[in-house]
């Protein structure tokens, strides 16, 4: 594979769209097979575009009926779109035109079931099996069961989730490309930290780079908090001024063909030394950040990671703990971390992805945290960023980081 080249070339091997469409959807198939499911019907947007690359809208709310797929066992995935109709069918060459039905009028029970008719048209004997569906809505637990009077329903989101722990080949190289842009938009921000500058201000700048190198959208609202907002952490960014010392915590994420970057940083701003208890701070949370990295193997478990996480952190006012999640197309999906419950546990394999953010904070000191993406390694974690952390903030570089102890600082 490339070293994160965006464009298409004819000179190297790059991210493979066909093939990561065609190994997305064996696995999903992979997977029904496994559950003893006839049918799936999927409603969240992340998993539609993993089923078939579709793309529409993407928004900080989800948007129930806004597009669907139904997958029949053993066969080509059904798309129905609300909007963008003629876009898919002629863009999407992958995708059958007798594959593309209409829009799915879920809000009602008479649009449900016009609705439903089209798709039994479609599965035939299918119909009367095992169905997943991925978000219910308490009306289309009524309406549903109406239309498939034969039918079986199984929660879907349990049933596809599994394909999408192991990421292929391309999925690792759009995940790397991903955190690439993320850097770049970290970097723009950093350039331009410093006192008097607002936070909305320095998130603006991010996302313009982001944007830039062509990120479709981020992976949250992202956050730019300073000073008393970092404890107890605030997950927002505000028009606060940032004032010289005070913690800046950055937490912010690209997207790049569905997939999501996602770390965090804390900076100090200014140049100035920070104090004492700001590195006791930092380096807490640190140190958890990489020991909690280092269970990213093959032979452990997310519960080994997630030993290092839950537990509270330094400020016994804040109800934040030290967490993480899995990712993908969906930034916060399956396999969990933290607070995990005995059915919740999984033996890690190699490339799964996890995102791991531990903090430490003292209301009156600051609050300091750190994320790294990760993916689960033969013999070492796969941590991929190339983003430093503030020296000033470190009495010890973990042996796991790579990049932080190298700058070169030139006289004057």
């Amino acid at each position: 594979m490339s070293e994160f080249g965006m464009m298409a070339v004819d000179w190297e091997e790059r991210v493979n769209f066909d093939r990561m469409r065609r190994e997305r959807m064996q696995k999903a198939h992979a997977a029904m097979t496994k559950a003893g499911v006839d049918a799936l019907i999927v409603f969240a947007l992340e998993d539609l575009r993993y089923l078939t690359g579709f793309r529409s809208h993407l928004g900080p709310v989800a948007s129930h009926g806004l597009a669907a797929v139904v997958l029949p066992k053993g066969g080509d995935p059904i798309l129905c779109p609300l909007l963008d109709n003629v876009h898919v069918r002629t863009r999407m060459p992958w995708m059958r035109p007798e594959d593309i039905l209409g829009p799915p009028f879920i809000r009602t029970e008479g649009g449900t079931r016009k609705w439903a008719e089209e798709v039994k048209a479609k599965i035939g004997n299918l119909a009367a099996g095992k169905i997943g569906v991925d978000i219910w809505s308490f009306s289309l637990s009524e309406w549903l069961p109406k239309c498939f009077p034969k039918a079986e329903f199984v929660n879907g989101s349990e049933v596809l989730a599994p394909a999408k722990v192991i990421k292929t080949e391309d999925e690792v190289e759009c995940q790397k490309i991903v955190t690439m842009i993320t850097e770049a938009g970290f970097q723009a921000l950093l350039d331009n930290l410093k006192p008097g500058v607002k936070e909305c201000e320095l998130l603006a700048i991010a996302w313009q780079k982001f944007t830039e190198l062509g990120s479709e959208w981020t992976q949250c609202a992202n956050i730019v908090c300073s000073g008393p907002y970092t404890a107890p952490y605030r997950r927002f960014t505000s028009d606060r001024l940032i004032r010289e010392g005070d913690p800046v915590i950055v937490d912010i994420g690209a997207c790049y063909n569905g997939y999501w970057g996602d770390f965090t940083r804390t900076f100090i701003c200014g140049d100035v030394r920070p104090t004492k208890a700001q590195i006791d701070l930092h380096q807490e949370a640190y140190d958890t950040l990489f020991n909690a990295c280092a269970e990213a193997v093959v032979g452990k478990t997310n519960a080994d990671i997630g030993k290092h996480l839950n537990h509270p952190q330094t400020n016994p006012n804040s109800d934040d703990l030290s967490g993480g999640h899995g990712a993908g197309v969906n930034p916060w999906e399956p396999p969990w971390v933290a607070n995990l419950t005995p059915d919740a546990i999984v033996p890690l394999q190699r490339n799964m992805l996890f995102s791991i953010e531990p903090y430490a904070g003292k209301v009156g000191v600051g609050g300091f945290r750190l994320e790294n993406q990760v993916f689960v390694g033969e013999k070492e974690p796969g941590i991929f960023t190339t983003l430093s952390f503030d020296e000033r903030l470190l009495r010890d570089v973990h042996p796991l980081d790579k990049t932080t102890g190298r700058k070169i600082r030139y006289p004057g």
